[in-house]
């Protein structure tokens, strides 16, 4: 097992899924909660029976992402969590700013991309907002997502190319660890010096959005086939569950509780 000690190197969430990710100084976590601003809102392909009133997890696939949607990657978005606010930037110029928390600026979202993608649609593109306890998050739980930079470290090694650690999109990017070390701690809990306690619960399956560059939008690599051909899996990352809240900050160190 490793003895290292993890430090969380960066931090990021994805208020819209399949859109750009937003770096974050720090993070105030609710105990039992979601990270926050993280998957609040996606954009439904075609009907997907999704009920905000009792809102059910769904597979990725029932909204537009980098899976199958690669051509997402190539448009830059803020957010404003203060305001809702989305502005989507197309080959550097502004395509269209709306307020998320209304029908009209959800609607001119929708429209965006209906002619952004069109032939990757199964019918009118819908903006949905997460209803309270709920997020559109690949894992039916919601767990906060971490990735350890060696282990991608490793994979470049594999692959003999780059790979941006953005491709995992992930929550929490961890250094200090050997690669594939997050593995080791799978049912252990790991504590910030405020008190913050994250328990490690299970690996992360990779799918194709990960062969997806961040920057280009271009599918220009094969993540999960070079994984399971070099270690008998595709997985690269793990879920956590918070266990105690509070804020989380980026540069800060990781003691292994117990």
């Amino acid at each position: 097992m490793t003895t290292d000690t993890p430090r969380i190197a960066a931090l990021y969430r994805y208020p819209v899924k399949g859109l750009s990710p937003e770096a974050l100084e720090s993070a105030e976590l609710e105990t039992s909660g979601y990270f926050p601003g993280d998957r609040l809102y996606a954009i439904e392909n075609g009907p997907s029976g999704f009920n905000a009133v009792a809102p059910r997890h769904l597979p990725k696939v029932a909204y537009l992402m980098l899976m199958r949607n690669e051509a997402l990657a190539r448009l830059r978005t803020r957010f404003d969590p203060a305001t809702h606010r989305l502005t989507i930037e197309e080959n550097g110029e502004e395509a269209v700013s709306a307020d998320l928390n209304t029908p009209e600026g959800r609607e001119a979202v929708a429209a965006f991309m209906k002619g952004f993608v069109p032939h990757e649609l199964r019918g009118d593109p819908r903006v949905l907002a997460s209803p309270p306890g709920y997020r559109f998050t690949d894992a039916r739980d919601g767990y906060v997502s971490l990735v350890n930079r060696a282990s991608v470290q490793a994979i470049e090694d594999m692959i003999g190319a780059p790979v941006d650690p953005l491709r995992f999109r992930a929550n929490l990017y961890l250094d200090g660890l050997e690669a594939w070390g997050e593995f080791d701690l799978l049912g252990k809990v790991l504590e910030t010096p405020d008190g913050v306690r994250l328990k490690l619960v299970r690996r992360t399956v990779r799918c194709a959005a990960v062969n997806v560059d961040p920057e280009t939008g271009i599918r220009d690599l094969a993540i999960p086939p070079t994984l399971s051909k070099n270690l008998g899996h595709s997985d690269c990352g793990v879920y956590a569950e918070v266990l105690n809240g509070g804020t989380l900050r980026a540069g800060e160190a990781l003691s292994l509780v117990g």
